[in-house]
């Protein structure tokens, strides 16, 4: 019955995405078909092969010594501060972003990372049908963060159409970047967040090549990656130990403001309406949940917490979700874990107009009208994800 469910969930989305098509004619539903096998096959692959086990195993391994590291330096600084054996979110989720920003940095710094996000694109860019640049800023995305990806592609955003300029935003506001990861790793079990990145990548195409159909021409179909200044290896490492450390505390003032809002708002309905605000959304995104896949017995709590995301961020959904996971069944779990890893969510928008803006004021003012439509998209993003998942369990 679930596998019928899910399969229906998953033609609700794409019919969703095709009523949202700026273009239904344009549509190329081949490499659409495709990008949904490729997808239902690295799901398999991950989640129910022994090769796929060994791959996360690795995967995990390897950030699990990172955070190790990384916590090195954390009690170095901060040691005695935190209670034996308590876990301090600040400390032991957010401080980790500071040094896996600085892996990122060396390995921008020694031309390891272009290299490989540039050959992946290239890959990718013969299986989606769509353009080298969205190939590549796809994979930038999902590996440099939402806001660097913009600066390394610069130089071309000012000549992009609003159609390529739509894949390139909804393909950074579907994924996350390598530097967050460890820190999920922390909350939710790694080989959901594998599954996560993978799904999504090929997600954000699948759903942009409905909503946002176009043709590149051969001779825009190039890319154009903006050298970074030459910096010596310490001042880079140091922009970048600087730019992780900024976006761990920006990560933990918004979670202070929007746990407050969201306890205070709870504490309001509650007295009014004798619900809280996260149930009432829990109802509302459960016809959501249940057609992910997640029996309706768990769906308005599973809906709460996807609501949760989408209003706040994935990181406060995290906290609630992992107050609660335990009451929820393995596939239940596992489809919410895949629905919160993404950057889909109201507070993106304007951190992606924002840095689009600051490279080119023409082109952000273009994002920031099509804002609720790219969280639209992303958002179908995030649920094919969870509703691939959902047909694999």
């Amino acid at each position: 019955m679930h596998y019928f469910i899910s399969v229906a969930g998953l033609i609700i989305v794409l019919l969703l995405a095709w009523l949202a098509s700026n273009d239904k004619k344009k549509i190329k539903y081949r490499p659409i078909l495709v990008m949904i096998v490729v997808q239902i096959v690295l799901g398999l692959l991950l989640l129910k092969t022994s090769i796929g086990e060994f791959l996360i195993k690795g995967f995990a391994n390897s950030f699990s010594k990172l955070l190790g590291y990384a916590n090195e330096g954390i009690n170095f600084i901060f040691g005695g501060l935190a209670n034996e054996g308590a876990h301090t979110f600040f400390l032991f989720v957010l401080m980790p972003i500071v040094f896996m920003s600085a892996i990122i940095g060396i390995l921008q710094h020694y031309k390891i990372l272009p290299f490989i996000i540039k050959y992946i694109g290239l890959v990718l860019s013969k299986v989606n049908g769509m353009g080298k640049l969205e190939s590549y800023n796809a994979v930038a995305a999902a590996i440099v963060g939402q806001n660097e990806v913009f600066i390394s592609v610069k130089n071309q955003l000012g000549l992009l159409s609003k159609q390529r300029l739509y894949t390139l935003c909804a393909s950074a506001m579907s994924t996350v970047s390598m530097s967050i990861v460890g820190s999920y790793m922390t909350m939710l079990e790694p080989r959901y967040i594998v599954a996560a990145l993978l799904l999504n990548l090929f997600g954000g195409f699948i759903i942009a090549s409905i909503i946002n159909p176009y043709e590149v021409k051969p001779e825009e179909d190039i890319v154009e990656v903006q050298e970074q200044e030459k910096q010596t290896f310490f001042e880079m490492l140091g922009e970048y130990i600087m730019d992780g450390f900024k976006v761990a505390v920006v990560v933990g003032v918004m979670l202070i403001g929007f746990v407050g809002l969201i306890a205070l708002i709870n504490g309001v309905f509650a007295g009014i309406f004798g619900i809280s605000f996260q149930q009432a959304l829990g109802y509302v995104f459960a016809p959501i949940a249940f057609v992910m896949g997640v029996p309706w017995s768990e769906a308005v709590r599973a809906g709460s917490v996807m609501a949760t995301k989408l209003v706040a961020n994935e990181f406060v959904a995290m906290l609630d979700f992992v107050k609660i996971k335990g009451s929820f069944s393995d596939r239940t779990t596992a489809i919410v874990s895949v629905f919160l890893i993404s950057f889909a969510n109201f507070g993106s928008i304007g951190t992606i107009v924002g840095a689009v803006k600051g490279l080119n004021e023409k082109q952000g003012n273009v994002v920031a009208r099509f804002g609720l439509r790219l969280l639209y998209g992303a958002t179908l993003v995030s649920v094919l994800s969870a509703i691939v998942i959902g047909i694999i369990f």
